[in-house]
């Protein structure tokens, strides 16, 4: 999304109007109806009255990142520089979410509410509600520039269907799960479906293209970034500006398997589903950080539906036996998915897109075969090291069916 139109201001803000931002600040409200933003507001009311700030959303849905060097060469007297793309800095790093940053520095300004569970009707008609109000706004949008990342799940299916009209892409190696599952629920939901057979030219010139844009050179983030990478730029080449995912509902209503049974598991520190769903929530803001800033390199801009204020104050409340349970996961949302999907893709197993596609077997069989052996420290992380550290090539052309 554009920075708003901040009329007479100089404001530059993405994700929201200034004049909404601005109530949030006053407010000090953390889910003020928005899908998250991101930028400067010249005149927050902060305080004894108002003045520059640097925003960023309660949950970093808009990234933003600040220079080390802090002020040298900044466009606002007493702000540091800053950009939503951290190759625009010297030394980037992100604000951290929820912050204002005003000329005496960083603040944290809101933090995500922490409400008791609700009763497990009420929660549901609240996750219902919601989802029916993120539907009508999606459908009364101009759609005639998005197209969706579909991988045939819930997640991905509830956003294709506030998107009727819209053309849904995969990729992934051939044979990979998420192209089954995608052409399956395409079938079901009468769809059409552009899939995208990704090769190891495609990974060689990917991993570097996202670790230039996203300085992030580890083996997991590029594993996860390179697929999402690859669907975004095959809708950029046919000419799309924004792409609808389905990011945040695995984090919001319990899609982990750690969040089933988190006293037994030793990937988080909480006993308790909720307790665990909040961890999830919280790693929410470095991932989208690598996300956003991956899909605008490929020369899209992100739509998150899943990620609304209102989904996410509804999520909040759920009580764990609408998260997960040791039968099924995100509970609440696949109930309320009913309404726009066919029960075969509310009820979808979903695989992380790292595996869906094959993309991690797939670099890890590239490392292999570049003298990266297994028994070696790492041997995925080095040869990504490598290759992330080669010059940024040409994009393979990008075989579809």
């Amino acid at each position: 999304m554009s920075p708003s139109d901040g009329g007479e201001t100089d404001d530059r803000l993405f994700g929201a109007d200034a004049d909404h931002v601005r109530r949030a600040i006053a407010e000090r409200d953390p889910l003020p109806g928005t899908q998250g933003f991101a930028g400067l507001v010249t005149d927050a009311p902060v305080r004894g009255g108002p003045e520059p700030a640097l925003v960023r959303d309660v949950l970093g849905r808009q990234p933003l990142f600040i220079d080390r060097e802090r002020t040298d060469g900044t466009e606002t007297e007493g702000l540091p520089r800053w950009s939503v793309d951290p190759t625009d800095l010297a030394d980037p790093e992100p604000l951290p979410p929820g912050s204002l940053y005003t000329q005496e520095g960083p603040e944290r300004w809101w933090s995500l509410p922490t409400p008791e569970p609700a009763t497990p009707a009420a929660a549901q008609e609240a996750v219902n509600e919601a989802l029916g109000a993120v539907r009508s706004d999606l459908r009364s949008t101009e759609a005639d520039d998005v197209a969706v990342a579909f991988s045939g799940g819930v997640d991905s299916g509830v956003v294709a269907a506030g998107l009727p009209d819209a053309p849904c892409y995969v990729v992934g190696f051939e044979g990979c799960h998420d192209i089954a599952a995608a052409r399956e629920a395409a079938d079901a939901m009468d769809r059409d479906l552009r899939v995208v057979e990704i090769t190891h030219d495609d990974l060689r010139w990917a991993i570097p293209a996202v670790a230039t844009a996203t300085g992030r050179r580890n083996a997991m983030d590029l594993n996860i970034a390179v697929p999402l990478f690859l669907v975004a730029e095959a809708a950029a080449t046919d000419g799309f500006d924004r792409l609808a995912v389905g990011q945040g509902a695995d984090e919001l209503f319990g899609g982990y398997s750690k969040v089933v049974e988190p006293a037994s598991d030793h990937r988080v520190a909480a006993d308790t589903v909720r307790g665990a769903r909040d961890e999830t929530v919280a790693t929410l803001p470095a991932q989208l950080e690598r996300d956003v800033v991956t899909l605008r390199a490929a020369g899209v801009e992100p739509v998150a539906p899943l990620l609304d204020d209102r989904l996410i104050a509804a999520a909040l409340e759920l009580p764990g036996e609408l998260l997960a349970t040791a039968e099924e996961r995100k509970i609440a949302l696949r109930r309320a998915a009913i309404e726009d999907v066919p029960p075969s893709v509310a009820t979808a197993d979903k695989k992380a897109v790292q595996y869906g596609t094959y993309v991690s077997r797939e670099i890890d069989r590239l490392a292999r075969q570049n003298g990266f052996k297994r028994r070696m420290d790492d041997h995925v992380g080095q040869y990504v090291a490598s290759l992330a550290a080669s010059e940024r090539g040409r994009s393979p052309s990008l075989t579809d069916e």
